[in-house]
């Protein structure tokens, strides 16, 4: 594969910017000319890291190069601080992430990369804080994305948000929450933004409008297995079908990230282009 660090100046965040990646390699049987000059059109995986995290972490991380190449797959990884994929129009001259996703990456990999722009071919995942992005966007910009996985992170019941909250990071107590709160404009504000994911997907279950949806989590993760359960439950109760992945004895991993992120793709139905056999 072809791996390429992008570095340029972001209107909706503000400062400079940068991004991985990857691009599939030009097969040995084909002359440069012809496989550069093809016009073909990928498709694209856009893929979100977690919290403490940048654009580097899944290639650093996990295997996601060579399960690219086997699908001969483009990935856009880019990189998002610690703002949940949010908005954040108060902080130093504004970061506007959840906008630059579907407002400026998304356009600019389309114009200046060999990526295909229609539904079919895009799919987007993430871990923890990126899964929660990733589910942020695949709700509330369902013609965007044919499917989404998220790993290590569900939606949480905004009406079960009060201190002691059985899912710590989620407590409105919580340092990092009532800063996200805030940012929203309070918490009235905040339960009828497009963050009130759960609520999203209770409208739109059943409508047909949705991704396909894929949620993953280790068995022995604490932080966040409890809520996956409950949200599982409650996605049975709504009609919401959804493909379930766990496995015992992996807490909140990258071990974990890496099996899923192999069962996502193949979720996403992708095939294997090179008969298990990349280079």
């Amino acid at each position: 594969m072809s791996i390429l660090t992008y570095n340029f100046e972001s209107q909706y965040l503000q400062n400079n910017h940068e991004i991985t990646v990857i691009l599939p390699d030009k097969k040995r049987e084909i002359s440069p000319k012809d496989f550069y000059l093809s016009g073909k059109k990928y498709k694209v995986l856009w893929l979100l890291h977690g919290t403490f995290g940048d654009h580097s972490d899944w290639i650093r991380k996990t295997n996601i190069e060579l399960y690219a190449a086997e699908k001969d797959l483009v990935v856009v990884m880019p990189s998002a601080l610690n703002s949940n994929y949010s908005n954040w129009p108060d902080a130093m001259m504004g970061y506007h992430m959840y906008d630059y996703i579907t407002e400026e990456l998304m356009p600019l990999i389309y114009g200046w990369f060999p990526v295909s722009d229609k539904r079919e071919d895009n799919f987007i995942a993430g871990l923890s804080m990126g899964g929660r992005g990733t589910i942020k966007f695949a709700v509330n910009h369902p013609d965007k994305f044919a499917a989404a996985a998220v790993l290590s992170a569900v939606p949480v019941d905004f009406g079960e948000l009060k201190p002691g909250h059985k899912c710590p990071i989620m407590d409105p107590e919580n340092p990092r929450m009532k800063t996200i709160i805030a940012n929203a404009g309070g918490f009235d504000a905040y339960v009828k933004s497009e963050e009130n994911v759960w609520a999203i997907i209770d409208k739109l279950a059943g409508t047909g409008t949705l991704p396909k949806l894929m949620f993953g989590c280790g068995e022995e993760d604490t932080l966040l297995y409890a809520n996956f359960l409950t949200f599982k439950k409650h996605c049975e109760e709504i009609g919401l079908d959804a493909h379930w992945f766990s496995l015992p004895g992996y807490k909140h991993e990258w071990r974990f990230w890496d099996l899923a992120i192999q069962e996502a793709l193949v979720f996403f139905g992708l095939e294997d282009c090179t008969g298990g056999n990349p280079f």
